[in-house]
């Protein structure tokens, strides 16, 4: 059996052949309710479609698909698999193998880090299968890279930066307690909210939000700050002011003891130093400059996350082997 080229996205499956089982397949799928974990099956000519669907609709999922076998398995290489949170679609045989393989797709769909993973799986006693061969499995996580901002603050600029936003793929959560007299003007992409405690908003924020503070309170832009910081998962903070209100802030949050480590990353006056007009819409695309500068330097950073060439190198090369000495 020869190494399979591994799969993108955008490729379809040159076959999707289904082998005749063998009594070990009805086995391993007599098992497949142990995958409690997820609450719907689809069928195995879904995966393709639902790859697609779930990247439209910004959903994160992994696609799973086996490397390379040896030997008796339920399912022969190129065979593919989608898990999300709650469905899956598809199927690499079922039994323990395929409860095993969701196990892991849903533990790289809450670990942000890991984007790529290869997994070898011996289809013995340990596994609870019968088959007696083997499989290496390739897991590959894709996640939606919208954007998850909230703005609290819906004056002058606030509004030209929401104007200048809104047409960017950003999920835009608008706070502020006087929406019902300014009335702003908005896009489907944002979410305009009516607060009378803007700082509650924020638990109810996007895992890894970015937030930009310019209300017309400093006290409030003060509690808004503490309450982003004590969350502690924020992409990045932006805050409308001057160095003298950054100083007197950065002041008070030392006096409440929050270390300095916490607020480091703190941009404030927010907007890229380069631009110094003052117009409203001058500084709105200050800010918006700077949040898509910070976004992209950070895509930078985690574009080679997953596995090192050397790790696939090595991998195929043990596939290569496996395959040979089994033929």
């Amino acid at each position: 059996m020869r190494l399979q080229a591994l799969p993108i996205i955008e490729s379809v499956l040159s076959s999707m052949r289904q082998q005749h089982q063998n009594t070990c397949l009805q086995h391993v799928t007599a098992s497949v309710s142990q995958s409690s974990m997820i609450t719907s099956i689809n069928t195995e000519a879904d995966w393709l479609a639902a790859s697609l669907r779930l990247k439209q609709r910004k959903v994160p999922f992994v696609l799973v698909t086996v490397l390379g076998a040896r030997g008796s398995t339920p399912r022969d290489t190129e065979t593919k698999m989608v898990f999300t949170d709650e469905e899956s679609f598809g199927s690499i045989g079922g039994g323990n193998l395929e409860f095993q393989v969701g196990n892991i797709a849903q533990e790289m769909l809450q670990e942000s880090s890991e984007n790529q993973r290869i997994e070898y799986f011996q289809l013995g006693p340990s596994l609870g299968q019968c088959c007696g061969g083997s499989c290496s499995v390739l897991f590959e996580v894709f996640r939606p890279s919208t954007l998850n901002l909230a703005i609290f603050g819906a004056g002058h600029v606030g509004q030209t930066l929401v104007g200048i936003l809104e047409s960017l793929p950003i999920n835009i959560f608008w706070v502020d307690s006087r929406m019902e007299t300014i009335k702003p003007k908005a896009g489907p992409s944002v979410k305009v909210i009516q607060s009378d405690e803007p700082k509650d908003e924020i638990t109810n924020m996007p895992v890894g939000s970015s937030y930009l503070i310019m209300t017309h309170n400093h006290q409030l832009d003060y509690d808004l700050l503490c309450s982003v910081i004590n969350r502690g998962d924020a992409a990045y903070i932006g805050i409308i002011g001057s160095d003298t209100k950054w100083r007197k802030f950065k002041a008070r949050l030392a006096h409440q003891g929050y270390k300095p480590e916490s607020y480091a990353g703190v941009f404030c006056p927010v907007g890229l130093r380069a631009i110094t007009g003052k117009r409203p819409m001058e500084v709105a695309i200050s800010i918006a400059a700077q949040l898509i500068q910070h976004r992209d330097s950070k895509a930078e950073k985690t574009a080679q996350r997953g596995l090192h060439w050397k790790t696939l190198s090595e991998t195929a090369k043990q596939l290569s082997e496996s395959n040979i000495n089994g033929s």
